[in-house]
């Protein structure tokens, strides 16, 4: 049998050292394992037909059976393109080649009958297929049946390395003499109460399945095994971790945290604030490490939960950090928190890039002498010339906004003991994926708005509606409140043909002359991003026009309304975040999603969910069901995670805690994986975790 593992995907056949290059480069494609382990993304029946009058353009794949009308060149040298008119007595369809024009001119005429399987889209209003697979009607390639279809880079596609040569390339590695009998890598137990399918035949019908049904049972076993080792990994660190990390035991809760509960809280904390609260306390009471993190909606109290966790390590001697990833939002935390620091005898400061040397000097006097209590900061914090003196709770706000590299260096700023660790973020995470990914991470949620916040009403309209919006935000402005108007690009794009932001700019100065308009994007200098941020901010400027830098890090409660033009081009997250921009206020605020009347069902579902609920962590289920977890690994996230090949986070949550339960009865049995069926598979995770870096202990 073959080293699948360490078997050059060149020596394939079918391969060879230039297709194996290309392979490796676009895919990641480098042995026969990692071929076996790249599963279609989807399957087609390819005995099923489609017809053009049934396509809306958002189609993953179809199948047509019908001939061409007509072919036209069009463009010169690199530019020239053959465009075709393909009908199948429904209607007609568009079909463009954009590499080898001559060859495929020759190819095919207009008077046979073809099979055209390819992805639908909208372009210019007119349905269109760009290098389609295309097949005589009659060929044997047309297979009857279940065909899987592989994901490809726009590069494998202009070489015209199609789903179908994947395809070929799976169907002579599956052949291959020993690969019918992988090893099995799951203990037969554990093979018979989840009734899972033999891996070797799991693999061949993923690739290959015989039926529905067949299918069906292999994806679960795939699933079921790649989540087992994933959460297996996991467990295992947390145990072996717990033993290990001895954290500062915070055991006062003293005058500074029950001084500011019982005579300087301005209102009282929601139940949520007092839960979470509760299991801070806990955590930094047990002589172990916290690594925690807290998850709250924009305006959920997050800051005031920190501070009051600061306070609990003042009470005990230590000093406390509280590290933003820009200027503007750690002067928002300083603003907040300094007034409660100074009625409490608190010291506060604020150390960024831009803090005058004078001032750095005397911050690092006081944070080494242990005068310093609390310091809030940007990347600054991380600088090797910033010691503390004994540093008990470091805070991380928006930590997906760090890398965890720069995470750790603010983790070591204690050489006793690392520091207990709270990361916060805004941006709510699915239950599924917090479980998982921050698989060691203690998770706290803040599921509660404080009494009187209004929801922000949003709405979905689209460019004949233009004339009402710009009415409805001056209708606004006359009551003395501010907007934002929010664009996706800095200047014109031909071929996305949105909005530019320096166009509407000026259209917006041209609709309220009355008003004063300031504008933001990233390519500014920091200083004038700052001063116009400060003029909307200050009440100055009544409109800012503004690119999402302005997502994060902007607190203006006058604000009420939130304008998001080409809205279709934002994540659901994207637009939740910015959303939270307004609604801070006592007012009723406003959220306009500015759209194109021609969107794709997808697309529209995406927007009516923002329509439907200012809840974040239903917007969080649902993106995430729409788009992946996308890649957590890696010095991004948590690192804890690898990449799955199969199982989806969002939609197998299921499966996610039956492999985690599954994992958990495993170590009761044999905790340090000493049994040979425990050495097997922990020589197994070595083998899935060799290139990853665990980043747990740093959150």
């Amino acid at each position: 049998m073959p080293d699948l593992r360490h078997t050059d995907i060149q020596y394939l056949h079918g391969v060879g050292p230039k297709r194996a290059e290309l392979l490796k480069k676009e895919l990641g494609i480098s042995s026969y394992y990692d071929l076996l382990y790249y599963f279609p993304f989807r399957y087609i029946d390819r005995s099923v037909i489609n017809h053009v009058n049934e396509l809306y353009g958002d189609e993953a794949a179809v199948q047509l059976k019908g001939r061409f009308l007509m072919f036209t060149t069009a463009g010169e040298g690199r530019r020239r393109r053959l465009q075709a008119l393909f009908t199948d007595g429904t209607g007609t369809i568009e079909v463009v080649w954009f590499n080898r024009v001559a060859s495929i001119q020759k190819t095919y005429n207009t008077t046979t009958q073809y099979i055209l399987f390819g992805k639908p889209s909208m372009y210019n209003g007119h349905l269109n297929i760009v290098h389609p697979e295309v097949d005589l009607s009659s060929a044997e390639a047309v297979t009857q049946g279940l065909q899987g279809v592989y994901n490809l880079t726009e590069v494998l596609r202009n070489r015209q390395f199609t789903s179908r040569a994947i395809h070929k390339l799976v169907v002579n590695l599956l052949n291959t003499p020993g690969v019918q009998h992988i090893d099995e890598t799951l203990p037969p137990e554990l093979m018979q109460r989840y009734h899972l399918m033999p891996l070797a035949e799991a693999l061949r019908n993923i690739h290959l399945p015989a039926d529905q049904q067949s299918l069906l049972r292999a994806q679960f076993r795939l699933k079921f095994e790649e989540l087992f080792f994933l959460e297996l990994n996991i467990l295992h660190y947390i145990k072996g971790s717990s033993r290990r990390l001895v954290g500062h035991k915070f055991e006062r809760v003293g005058y500074y945290f029950n001084n500011f509960y019982h005579n300087f809280l301005q209102f009282p904390l929601t139940g949520a604030q007092k839960r979470v609260i509760r299991e801070m306390r806990h955590d930094m009471g047990s002589g172990k490490q916290m690594n925690r993190l807290l998850q709250g909606d924009v305006g959920s109290g997050k800051t005031i939960v920190a501070f009051m966790t600061a306070l609990i390590a003042i009470d005990n001697g230590y000093q406390a950090c509280i590290m933003a990833p820009t200027e503007i939002l750690a002067g928002q935390h300083l603003e907040t928190i300094q007034p409660l620091g100074e009625a409490l005898g608190v010291k506060v400061a604020l150390l960024t890039g831009s803090t005058r040397k004078k001032q750095r000097t005397a911050i690092h006097e006081s944070l080494m002498s242990g005068e310093l209590q609390i310091l809030i900061g940007t990347h600054a914090l991380i600088e090797d010339t910033v010691q503390f003196h004994n540093l008990g709770l470091a805070i991380i706000d928006e930590q997906h906004r760090f890398g965890v590299a720069q995470r750790a260096r603010l983790w070591s700023k204690n050489r006793v003991a690392p520091p207990h660790v709270l990361v916060m973020t805004a941006t709510p995470i699915p239950r599924t994926l917090a479980m998982t990914v921050y698989g060691d991470l203690d998770v706290s949620v803040i599921d509660e708005l404080p009494p009187g916040r209004k929801p922000v009403t949003t709405v979905l309209r689209h460019e004949p509606d233009r004339f009402n919006m710009y009415k409805f935000v001056g209708s606004q402005l006359k009551q003395g409140r501010q907007a934002y108007i929010v664009y996706p690009l800095i200047e014109e794009n031909e071929k996305l043909d949105l909005h530019a932001l320096e166009m509407g700019y000026e259209q917006v100065c041209d609709v309220f002359p009355h008003y004063n308009v300031a504008m933001v994007h990233g390519r500014m200098k920091p200083a004038e991003k700052d001063h116009q941020m400060m003029l909307f901010a200050s009440g100055k400027a009544h409109i800012l026009v503004a690119t999402t830098v302005i997502e994060v890090g902007v607190n203006v409660p006058n604000a009420s309304v939130m304008v998001i033009e080409d809205a279709e081009r934002f994540g659901l997250s994207q637009l939740h975040q910015l959303r939270g921009r307004v609604g801070r206020g006592a007012d009723q605020s406003y959220c306009i999603l500015m759209a194109r009347s021609d969107l794709g069902r997808d697309t529209r579902h995406r927007l009516q969910v923002m329509t439907q609920t200012n809840d974040g962590f239903v917007v969080a289920e649902e993106d995430m069901k729409l788009r992946g977890p996308g890649d957590m690994e890696g010095t991004q996230q948590s690192g804890i995670a690898f990449n799955l090949h199969i199982a989806n986070l969002a939609q197998d949550g299921q499966i996610i805690q039956m492999a985690r339960n599954a994992a958990e009865d495993y170590l009761r049995d044999d905790p340090q994986m000493e049994t040979p069926w425990g050495r097997k598979m922990a020589a197994h995770i070595r083998d899935i975790f060799d290139k990853q870096t665990n980043w747990g202990l740093i959150s």
